[in-house]
């Protein structure tokens, strides 16, 4: 069966990972006798190149004929962020496309490899003890998208909000997607807040409470963000899933991200109902190493098999990728930004090619 792919590589290090991605698949292309339509679409400032906009009609027409997104990156160099080209860059690119497709729900897990272990910012005893988080953010609602915002007065006396709205179907919506995914993990769900301060988030903590009592089999903790934080640090092992509403998840898998060794391992997949997803890495652009070769593309290579598990129903064809790149791992091959003593540093090719070949 032919399965349509709109690819956007964007901007930064996303061509270059992408390719990397493209690799993968097409292993799994032929591995399991499949056929991936992947079609370009221009996103961020390569869009603006050509169409002044950062995300043109076109590219949503590609991805509306698609049956999955598969992004790279947006973004530019800090030097020229005053420019046109790169001004609201991922709040048109990113939110646009979030948006437009309606994709509320945000997952990103968060694995520390045995293999990285001394690779992690964390104290050596808690690295040694593994994680392995699932990080289920909201990502249409709360203070990024709540109405209204803006910035009034003058002088001294300018100032400047937003505001923080969640109904209840967005929070009893995105509850279910975090229990249901702890029905097949270890079935804890830690539901992150500021119910102490923020009346929206007592809200939040009541909606949730109701949802977790439609799964007993379910261990249900509610945590204040601020410990969340610290105890992400302090002892990441205890977290299952991690159901977060859109700022505080934005944070948060971030850090749960850097204690895996670099962002350049972190995948996500943004979904909406039905099968149709956005998959996306967590790194960002990095314009600074960008063309040099020496990106990590394992973040956008497990984006790809979020993919096939998520839109494809591809199971297998996920556990073969997951696999191969803790295969590689083990065996000792790392980018620049997981260096280790005694591992072999390779460059963005080389590190997508070895993931292929060892499916």
């Amino acid at each position: 069966m032919k399965r349509n792919i709109a690819i956007l590589s964007g901007d930064g290090i996303g061509p270059e990972v992408m390719a990397e991605a493209l690799k993968v698949l097409a292993r799994i292309e032929a591995k399991y006798q499949l056929e991936f339509d992947c079609r370009e679409a221009l996103v961020g400032g390569a869009a603006w190149q050509k169409h002044q906009e950062h995300l043109p009609a076109e590219t949503l027409s590609v991805c509306r004929n698609s049956d999955a997104i598969l992004f790279g990156s947006v973004g530019g160099p800090v030097s020229e962020q005053g420019s046109k080209k790169w001004a609201g860059v991922e709040v048109n690119s990113l939110l646009g496309l979030r948006k437009a497709f309606g994709l509320y729900a945000n997952l990103r897990p968060a694995r520390l490899y045995p293999a990285l272990a001394s690779a992690s910012p964390l104290r050596a005893d808690t690295a040694e003890k593994g994680f392995d988080i699932l990080v289920v953010r909201e990502l249409t609602g709360g203070i990024y998208f709540g109405k209204p915002k803006g910035r009034a007065g003058k002088d001294d006396e300018e100032y400047a909000y937003d505001t923080m709205v969640y109904a209840r179907h967005e929070i009893r919506r995105i509850a279910h997607i975090a229990f249901k995914a702890a029905q097949l993990r270890k079935k804890k769900v830690t539901s992150i807040d500021k119910a102490n301060v923020l009346t929206t988030m007592v809200f939040w903590r009541e909606v949730v409470e109701e949802v977790a009592r439609e799964y007993p089999g379910v261990t249900y903790e509610p945590m204040y963000v601020d410990n969340a934080a610290q105890q992400l640090i302090l002892r990441p092992s205890q977290f299952d899933v991690m159901l977060c509403g859109n700022m505080f998840g934005d944070i948060l898998s971030d850090e749960a991200a850097a204690i895996t060794g670099s962002l350049g391992m972190l995948p996500s997949a943004s979904l909406t109902d039905g099968t149709f997803g956005m998959y996306e890495p967590g790194g960002g652009s990095a314009p600074d190493i960008a063309g040099k070769g020496l990106a990590n593309p394992i973040a956008q290579i497990m984006s790809a098999a979020m993919m096939l598990k998520y839109s494809f129903g591809m199971t297998e064809a996920y556990d073969d990728i997951a696999r191969a790149v803790e295969k590689v791992l083990n065996d000792g091959y790392r980018t620049a930004d997981i260096k280790q003593p005694g591992c072999s540093i390779v460059g963005t090719k080389e590190m997508g090619t070895r993931i292929a070949e060892t499916i």
